[in-house]
């Protein structure tokens, strides 16, 4: 892999140097991707040969995260456009590719198909509001924010808008969406790594965070570049295996992407089937009593709870009277134990299992019908009518901020600066969407293949006889599987299983039936998916605190060999809090990555638009109207989602507004940033003559001045 890291360029490189290059990097790349399938068919070879799970596992982890350690290490540099921009010379096709696996992250990889096959066709939000932001890209911010040449968002922000107000701001939105975003991959970091290896969750977290600082540290953009590509040519071709295969046993058709709607309508019909099952309805009976029993309890919670308690003794005492079996009076103590210490904890704790029991009293275990386009009934009662034009609202509203905040990304935005040219930075955009299409074209495939699986051989089977990959999930986090026989019959019921999202795609080889060393191949795709963005992300921080605030703001005449070192410093500090947050399992990953959109798009995309498209915006419009936009949409989020209000210590009851769910919480702060904007634009003085011709340059670069006016 030497050849990925060559001299640094002079600034003005030849077209037949840069062919040269591209030549080069095809051979290389070419040369990998044959490896890594040799590779995985040697670990293959050796699996059917008696090798075991965790050697396969440990193989897998240490081989990819060594890999990316060894770009890491050859593409090492102190040089400043190397370390920020990649020394601007990376191809247009590999542009797109880096920046596909950027965009890759553990929310793409791991958690839309499990969006998806969980909520159906809501879940098509994401994948419509993530793939139409690159053509948002595309049109309004890659070439012209190229053109200006800096080397971050918030640099862009202080060269257009001058003075460093709008840069601080750009900065402290820049750190917010971002660690709220890199959160998110390290907790899917490690969700992956403690499958892989078996090693506990927080150990997994740190495990993979050596191979993301590795490269970051030592390369920069450079070493987060040619990795990124790397990782993508891995994360690719572990999603489409499994699917295929799937696609191949369940229809004899190799392209799951034309059999989707075919599997689809035998989904639903499914659906229909188990809705109407009398064991589901025996399991959901079941959760109908529990939650009766709980309501009974918290209306009345004094004698309720010494009755449990009174219960919890008498339980133990006859165990330990009768001599009963050790692990009996364990569970016995553990239970008298986790009898709440006074009433205020008794109701919060039935209350919690009360919604519980609801959820497991609704029909598919609480996932809604997978064709049925939004919940409710448009032509249903005043309820049904009104459920209806909320969930088609929510589905709307994250599409709009999932798209807006996909433009607005400051770590996908930066991949545009290290492309030649203006020309080539458009033509990565394109690259990028192909790159994209393909994993995301197929998701929806994966969920409804999974679906028909799991409804078809795993529901239905004996307890005793359940699939060894479920036992395996349960251990690695209980929250994310775990089944229970409700109803006491011996047979898994759908109701009798809760699954989380992120587990369907890691899990989906084993769902399949295929060899060990496939669900290897895909955790260690859904590794490179969780590092190469956190990558980006780190370096994005680190740039922002290094790049922006230090040499920018503080320290102009600093070294460039300082400001490297510094960001390098920062980008470590970054990393282990993040780890620090994400061992605390703060939110489902879906949630986190959703979140940073809508910072994303309430800070940045009114700012960086008008910046771009209308010469007469100000700096401290565009100051006020970041501030405004980020500040109602962090308040919306606090006061709305349930973990940011314990975090603040909010209680007083949750109110949406329009019913909008706290994952779109950027639709308010969109539009109140453009606003704040245009309105304090148009009463604070014009920008100087200098920054709006800057402004028209960008825009029409063959015209100057008066005559840009005049176009």
């Amino acid at each position: 892999m030497a050849t990925l890291n060559p001299d640094r360029p002079q600034p003005n490189v030849s077209s037949s140097s840069n062919a040269a290059f591209k030549k080069q990097l095809n051979k290389v790349y070419t040369f990998y991707t044959g490896g890594f399938i040799a590779f995985v068919v040697v670990l293959a070879i050796l699996e059917q040969m008696g090798l075991n799970r965790e050697w396969i596992g440990f193989i897998f982890l240490l081989a990819t995260i060594g890999l990316y350690a060894g770009i890491g290490i050859m593409s090492r540099t102190t040089d400043a456009a190397e370390y920020y921009v990649a020394g601007r010379r990376v191809p247009a096709v590999y542009n797109g590719m880096a920046t596909g696996a950027d965009w890759m992250s553990a929310a793409s990889f791991i958690g839309m198909a499990g969006t998806l096959y969980l909520t159906g066709y809501s879940g098509l939000a994401f994948i419509m509001g993530w793939t139409g932001g690159y053509c948002l890209v595309a049109l309004f911010l890659a070439p012209y924010l190229r053109k200006f040449g800096q080397f971050t968002i918030p640099d862009f922000l202080g060269e257009r808008y001058g003075g460093n107000l709008p840069r601080f701001i750009g900065i402290i939105a820049a750190i917010l969406c971002s660690f709220t975003y890199v959160v998110a991959q390290i907790y899917g970091v490690g969700i992956i790594t403690s499958r892989l290896t078996g090693v506990a969750f927080e150990i997994g977290i740190f495990l993979g965070l050596a191979g993301i600082l590795v490269c970051s540290f030592l390369g920069g953009m450079r070493a987060v570049t040619w990795t990124q590509v790397a990782q993508y040519i891995i994360l690719i071709i572990a999603y489409l295996i499994p699917v295929v295969w799937l696609s191949v046993k369940q229809t004899s058709v190799p392209v799951p992407q034309v059999i989707y709607g075919y599997q689809l309508e035998k989904v639903s019909a499914k659906e229909a089937q188990l809705m109407n099952d009398p064991k589901e309805l025996e399991v959901r009976k079941v959760f109908a009593d529990r939650s009766a029993a709980l309501d009974a309890k918290i209306k009345n919670p004094g004698p309720a709870l010494v009755a449990d308690r009174a219960a919890a003794e008498k339980k133990l005492a006859d165990l330990r009277a009768g001599n009963a079996p050790v692990t009996d009076v364990e569970a016995a103590e553990k239970a008298l134990a986790g009898v709440p210490k006074d009433e205020a904890a008794a109701v919060k704790a039935w209350t919690a299992a009360k919604t519980a029991a609801d959820n497991g009293n609704k029909p598919l275990a609480g996932m809604p019908r997978h064709a049925a386009i939004f919940a409710g009934d448009p032509k249903g009662d005043a309820k049904a009518q009104e459920t209806y034009d909320t969930s088609r609202r929510n589905f709307l509203a994250l599409i709009f901020c999932l798209m807006v905040g996909t433009a607005a990304l400051p770590h996908i935005l930066m991949r545009y600066y290290t492309t030649p040219s203006v020309k080539e930075a458009r033509q990565s955009v394109f690259w990028s969407l192909f790159f994209i299409f393909m994993l995301y074209f197929t998701a929806p495939a994966l969920a409804v293949l999974v679906k028909y699986e799991m409804f078809n051989n795993v529901v239905g089977s004996a307890f005793n006889n359940l699939p060894y990959w479920i036992s395996a999930w349960n251990k690695v986090d209980p929250t994310l599987l775990s089944v229970t026989d409700i109803n006491g019959d011996g047979i898994l019921q759908l109701g009798e299983m809760k699954i989380g999202g992120d587990i369907i795609v890691l899990a989906t080889p084993a769902i399949g039936g295929l060899p060990y060393v496939i669900s290897g191949l895909v955790a260690a795709g859904g590794l490179a998916a969780a590092l190469s963005t956190a990558d980006g992300l780190l370096l994005t921080i680190a740039n922002a605190l290094s790049h922006d605030l230090y040499y920018k703001m503080l320290d102009p005449n600093a070294p460039t060999a300082r400001r490297v070192m510094l960001s390098k410093m920062l980008l470590l500090v970054v990393a282990l809090a993040a780890a620090a947050v994400a061992s605390q399992k703060p939110a489902d990953i879906l949630f986190l990555v959703s979140a940073a959109f809508s910072f994303a798009a309430a800070a940045f995309f009114p700012a960086l638009v008008l910046g771009i498209f209308w010469k007469r915006a100000t700096g401290i419009a565009a100051s006020l109207g970041m501030i405004a936009g980020l500040g109602i949409t962090f308040y919306y989020m606090v006061t709305t989602q349930p973990w940011l209000r314990g975090v603040f210590g909010i209680t007083s009851p949750i109110e949406l507004w329009f019913g909008i769910q706290p994952i779109s919480a950027g639709v308010f702060g969109v539009p109140l940033g453009f606003a704040v904007i245009l309105l304090v634009s148009l009463v604070t003085p014009a920008p100087n003559k200098k920054t709006q011709e800057l402004v028209e340059h960008v825009r029409y670069p063959e015209l100057r001045g008066t005559a840009a006016r005049a176009a």
